[in-house]
Parts: structure tokens; C-alpha cells; sequence
């Protein structure tokens, strides 16, 4: 036995540690594993003066936040955005912007969309998945650190 070579060692923790690699390791902005973009809406923009209603809450949020200066609240968060890795603003008006948010390991894209009503004094906010049944609240949670993010100076609130 002592001329025999030794046997091979499993690959699977060689593996193991590429793929963990792969998937914790920081990469560049909007870096996903998978891409899993789907179709652009039909439904984006301002049809009426509002943002529309979500068909489904299951991977849609909408909000609307009472502000002083809802066109400010804009512009400040889109500066924000900006700057936020993941999202990418495809559109941007003095009183409009629309993004997308893309998940970091699965590339899933989702439509943000944000809209400063000062007639009413509100933000607008939508956030909605392309693709799924459920979002498992990661739209309702990009509201609310946006919410967050928010001016004091809310009126309504």
C-alpha cells in the first residue's frame, strides 16, 4: 500500500468557498450573480396627477407623505439615490423621478418611482417588483428608509 498514490481530495469545500466568495464579496455598484430584470411596467408614470394605486400589496408599496415643500423632499432624495449603490434614476424632473433598485445577488429589478404633488402637499412614493409573486416587504422597507430620510419640517404628521 505504500506505492499506491493517496486518494483524491473532495472538491465540494473548494467549491463551497468559490461560491461564497462570489456571492459575499463586494463588487461594483449594481453588480448582481444573476440578472432577473423582466419587462419595464406598463403602468409607470403620472396618469391623473398621482402615482397609480399598487395592483398587488404582495410586490408594490405606495405612500404618500405630507410635506412643506414635497419638490425639496424630492430633490434631496434624489440626490441621495444617486448616490445609493443598486439603484440607477432613469428619469428625473423638477417635480418626477423614476429609478430602479436591483438586488444584489439576483439581479431582481424593481421601479421606484416618486412624485412632488405641492398642490396637495405631499410626496408621492411608489416602489414595485417586475418579476414575483411577492417582494417579501423589500418595497415596503425601501419606503420607509426613504420616508426616513424625510425633511422635519412634515406638515399632516
Amino acid at each position: 500500500m505504500s506505492g499506491s498514490p493517496p486518494p483524491p481530495a473532495p472538491r465540494w469545500p473548494l467549491l463551497a468557498l468559490a461560491l461564497a466568495l462570489l456571492l459575499l464579496a463586494p463588487g461594483p455598484a449594481g453588480a448582481s450573480l444573476l440578472h432577473l430584470e423582466g419587462p419595464r411596467p406598463d403602468g409607470l408614470g403620472v396618469p391623473d396627477g398621482r402615482l397609480p394605486p399598487c395592483a398587488s400589496s404582495a410586490h408594490c408599496a405606495r405612500a404618500d407623505w405630507p410635506l412643506a415643500d414635497p419638490a425639496a423632499a424630492l430633490a434631496g432624495l434624489a440626490v441621495t439615490l444617486a448616490r445609493t449603490p443598486g439603484i440607477s434614476v432613469l428619469e428625473q424632473r423638477a417635480d418626477y423621478l423614476h429609478a430602479t433598485a436591483t438586488s444584489r445577488i439576483f439581479g431582481f429589478v424593481d421601479d421606484l418611482e416618486l412624485l412632488a404633488d405641492p398642490a396637495r402637499g405631499l410626496l408621492q412614493a411608489r416602489s414595485e417588483s417586475r418579476l414575483g409573486d411577492s417582494d417579501l416587504g423589500v418595497n415596503a422597507r425601501r419606503l420607509a428608509r426613504l420616508q426616513a430620510q424625510l425633511p422635519s419640517d412634515r406638515t399632516g404628521a
